[in-house]
């Protein structure tokens, strides 16, 4: 089975204005409301690409049940911890001549509630899937992710880690089973700037050295880097296509790895998925489907 984490769910209310201009009434000319968060987008990509998964996480009040709605609407199965107080935030996603975001806080989350995810995350089973990804709200334990890992280290449970700066260099000790920073992220654990994939190569072996098995390297409109743990060092471009949305396109490029790994256990297969996925994700309105995904991979 597969489960995704997502600490600080919202409900993402993305609009379009033509034009925008701050001080004055501005009209909306598209609007859409999606579950949001990393880990839930993982888990809606899987279930477009046809594979279950159950997303966990903390939710609160009429927006915490409406995420849960909303992921029912897309086939995603939900065991999120209710929190009693506050409400599960509200981001908005504004699209005009320049894309703007303004991020909500999200609600409190206790000690007790925490402890309730780890029951959950005590309940996987050797051969299952974690994926953990997204930033932390201020009051979760810094280092939560560290936690995890070591709680699930040596049952058989394979965890993928989407996340930045030292949320993801410290749990390396723990042998993710894969990490997919992008090149800047890459450049900034390391102070250096990286903008071509022979320039990622050596740093992607720095985070195996330090413990990652599997190094996804994704760099926008200039492709893609893999270095397997078998030595394997694959490199392609971007699709070609016209960003239409950016937000969500990472966590696509995990769900069609992993989908390629699951289908396949071809490295290079899963890899090609994964770039594809990532990209019909940033060519579309919405997240990835397996028909455009396949369109890509057949252009590729």
């Amino acid at each position: 089975m597969i489960y995704t984490v997502t600490f600080n769910p919202s409900l993402d209310y993305i609009v379009r204005a033509d034009h925008f201009r701050a001080g004055v009434i501005n009209r909306t000319t598209y609007e859409n409301i999606l579950p949001g968060g990393k880990g839930i987008n993982v888990s809606i990509v899987l279930k477009n690409l046809g594979h279950e998964s159950t997303a966990l996480g903390f939710m609160a009040g009429f927006t915490g049940r409406e995420i849960c709605a909303r992921l029912a609407g897309f086939g995603v199965a939900s065991d999120f911890i209710e929190i009693e107080e506050g409400m599960s935030r509200i981001n908005v996603k504004m699209k005009s001549d320049e894309e703007t975001e303004i991020n909500g806080q999200g609600p409190r989350i206790t000690p007790e509630a925490i402890e309730a995810l780890y029951a959950k995350l005590d309940a996987l089973k050797a051969g299952d899937l974690l994926v953990i990804s997204g930033s932390i709200p201020n009051t979760l334990p810094d280092d939560i992710y560290e936690r995890i890992m070591a709680r699930l280290d040596g049952r058989g449970i394979d965890i993928a880690v989407d996340a930045t700066r030292d949320l993801l260099v410290n749990v390396l000790k723990y042998h993710p089973y894969l990490i997919k920073p992008n090149n800047i992220e890459l450049g900034e654990i390391y102070g250096v700037d990286l903008q071509t994939q022979d320039e990622v190569i050596p740093y992607a072996r720095k985070l195996q050295e330090a413990g990652a098995r599997n190094v996804l390297i994704s760099m926008a409109g200039k492709g893609a880097v893999f270095v397997s743990e078998k030595g394997d060092i694959l490199k392609s471009p971007a699709p070609k296509g016209t960003l239409v949305n950016s937000v969500g396109a990472g966590d696509s490029m995990v769900a069609g790895f992993l989908t390629g790994m699951i289908e396949t256990g071809d490295y290079n297969t899963a890899f090609r998925m994964g770039l594809c996925t990532g990209s019909a994700s940033a060519f579309s309105e919405n997240l990835a489907t397996r028909p455009e995904v396949e369109a890509l991979l057949a252009a590729l």
